[in-house]
């Protein structure tokens, strides 16, 4: 657990990759309240890691929907396209202690491998990477031909290194030990892309000094793999807090592709920020 005296602090970190909704409002909201109720501190960050997807008029918007909503952060706001830097920096650690390792795989290459095997593992984002370049004996020979290629983690070997069991501290499910291997060898860093969400964000916690993440429970899973990689890394883990997720009349999650959730629509159809944290949030 923190030590008592230490100063909270929450962040907020969308991707602009369209408007912010309900949802995104709900996770900012309490993040917030959690620091200012606390006497802590708030951060805004901005994961823009998909150069493609990634788009400056969504940023633009993140400031602006989170602005009507009446929140307030520590400039400057940090975006992870400027600190690609820092990301390496962390791999290239990772590299020095023989746990990562190259994939030249294509998605094709993966679905076919999977298909030929009688029974390929599954976890919650689908099946599991089968390790076809864990190992691969021509791997120099293709890095050195500068064949296009991801780093993926070898978690059987990062585990061992570890050597210890693994748990974290969530709010609301209480000490839950973690599971890595339900997702596998991960990617740390992407063909088009030096780092991927799994490692940016926990070395974006960590360099921001975050000690309470609050965000959404289909994050809940990706948190095995961040814990993995907080103890290689040497980072103190924060705590977690992974909340429900606000659903639409059908019972489905809020999606960016829903124009009419947005805080932008609700907004030019004079909504007041008040009626939405009154609906959202409860008293």
């Amino acid at each position: 657990m923190k030590d008592d005296a230490q100063q909270l602090v929450t962040r907020f970190a969308p991707s602009p990759t369209g408007r912010l909704h309900k949802g995104h409002a709900y996770s900012a909201l309490l993040a917030f309240g959690r620091a200012r109720d606390e006497g802590g501190r708030f951060l805004l960050r901005i994961e823009d890691i998909d150069t493609v997807r990634c788009r400056n008029e969504f940023v633009a918007g993140i400031f602006e929907d989170l602005k009507w909503l009446g929140l307030t952060w520590e400039e400057p706001v940090r975006r992870q396209s400027e600190h690609f830097a820092d990301y390496q920096n962390a791999l290239d650690r990772l590299k020095a202690m023989g746990l990562v390792y190259p994939c030249f795989c294509t998605r094709k290459d993966i679905q076919r491998e999977i298909d030929a095997a009688e029974t390929a593992p599954h976890g919650p984002d689908g099946p599991i990477y089968p390790g076809i370049c864990r190992g691969r004996e021509d791997a120099d020979a293709l890095l050195a031909d500068g064949a296009p290629h991801a780093w993926r983690l070898n978690l059987e070997a990062a585990l061992a290194h570890i050597c210890e069991p693994l748990v974290w501290q969530d709010e609301i499910r209480g000490t839950i030990k973690a599971t890595p291997k339900e997702l596998g060898d991960v990617v740390l860093a992407r063909k088009d892309t030096p780092t991927s969400y799994h490692l940016s964000v926990v070395v974006d916690d960590a360099l921001q000094g975050i000690t309470h993440i609050i965000r959404g429970e289909d994050l809940f899973h990706a948190t095995h793999i961040h814990v993995v990689l907080q103890k290689l890394l040497g980072y103190e883990p924060p705590i977690y807090h992974h909340h429900g997720l606000l659903l639409d009349e059908h019972g489905e999650r809020f999606a960016k592709r829903n124009k009419s959730v947005t805080l932008e629509s609700m907004r030019k159809a004079g909504m007041q920020p008040s009626d939405l944290v009154a609906e959202i949030i409860p008293s």
